[in-house]
């Protein structure tokens, strides 16, 4: 199922953050750089993303009651939003103001800690382990997308997946090793010049990275949340298995709606003669039901309403 190897990727994606962000901190700590902080930092910001991924998942899982009859199911785009926003300002927001921060320092004459510190290698030891890490947290995304992403390119599966942790999980990933390329570029170069300014280069380029990701994160789930219809490809399943038997005329219109992942619901006006008798309609929607639900398994709400199909002619009066 989606849902398990969702859950996969992202405890692959905590375990290797709560490591990561572990070791950074200690390079900062016996450096100063400032992108090892914002780094750090971000990978604090992925670690409870994880965790808000994973309790959403969890109470996603609560049976249907009165009050929400159709489940619990969206609460895991709610958790997914609340990500982006974590993201946008603990980790994007964060590193801008560090950035700022330290150049504001270098500005004023006051000694870079990098640049002085006999540790300098620390940070670049860490941030090549941190590549090798977060690779494999990548790698696992990856492998557990491909399973459900069925041939569609990796920015429409980002776009259309109803599932908000593979592609959340995708994009922190993403956005983890490019952060950690800046970091290793603005504190190498800052090592090789002298310059502490490429140290705030790359803190900045950090955190103008995950303020992007968190947009774009924040835009896709905001759509999850208003409700999004049924894939193209899954609206004409419908439309053939609802028209496959002979007393079904056609599709007179037809609503479709996510309630949550794997939930779709189903509402659908269906044309029948106005020779058919009420037990002839009642099983052609019965019969209707049967084939979209054969068609299409996510289709767990299907209401159907039978109507005359007033399009076609009626026979001329003999009188």
């Amino acid at each position: 199922m989606a849902t398990e190897g969702g859950t996969k990727a992202v405890v692959a994606a905590l375990l290797a953050n709560t490591g990561i962000a572990v070791t950074k901190f200690i390079a900062f700590a016996v450096t100063g750089a400032s992108s090892m902080l914002a780094e750090a930092v971000h990978s604090v910001a992925d670690a409870g993303n994880q965790v808000l991924l994973l309790v959403g998942g969890r109470r996603a899982q609560r049976k249907a009651t009165p009050e929400h009859p159709f489940g619990y199911g969206r609460v895991r785009y709610v958790f997914a939003f609340i990500v982006s926003i974590v993201l946008f300002s603990i980790g994007g927001l964060f590193a801008l103001y560090e950035a700022y921060h330290k150049y504001e320092e270098i500005h004023a004459g006051h000694p870079n800690e990098l640049l002085e510190s006999r540790w300098w290698w620390v940070p670049i030891a860490v941030l090549v382990a941190a590549i090798i890490m977060e690779s494999f947290s990548l790698r696992t995304a990856v492998i557990e997308s491909n399973r459900v992403r069925n041939g569609a390119t990796w920015v429409r599966f980002v776009r259309r997946a109803k599932s908000p942790e593979l592609p959340v999980i995708l994009l922190e990933d993403i956005g983890a090793l490019l952060g950690l390329v800046f970091a290793l570029i603005g504190v190498g170069m800052a090592l090789i010049t002298d310059n502490a300014y490429w140290d705030v280069a790359g803190t900045a380029a950090i955190g103008v990275l995950l303020v992007v990701i968190a947009v774009i994160l924040a835009i896709e789930m905001s759509s999850l949340l208003i409700g999004e219809g049924a894939a193209e490809e899954n609206v004409k399943a419908i439309h053939a298995a609802a028209t496959a038997g002979d007393d079904i005329g056609r599709v007179i219109h037809l609503r479709t709606l996510y309630t949550g992942p794997e939930e779709l619901l189903v509402a659908a006006k269906l044309a029948v003669r106005n020779d058919q008798t009420g037990e002839q309609i009642a099983a052609a929607i019965d019969g209707a039901e049967e084939r979209i639900r054969a068609a299409v398994p996510e289709a767990t709400h299907i209401y159907l309403e039978p109507d005359i199909d007033r399009t076609v002619s009626s026979p001329p009066s003999t009188s």
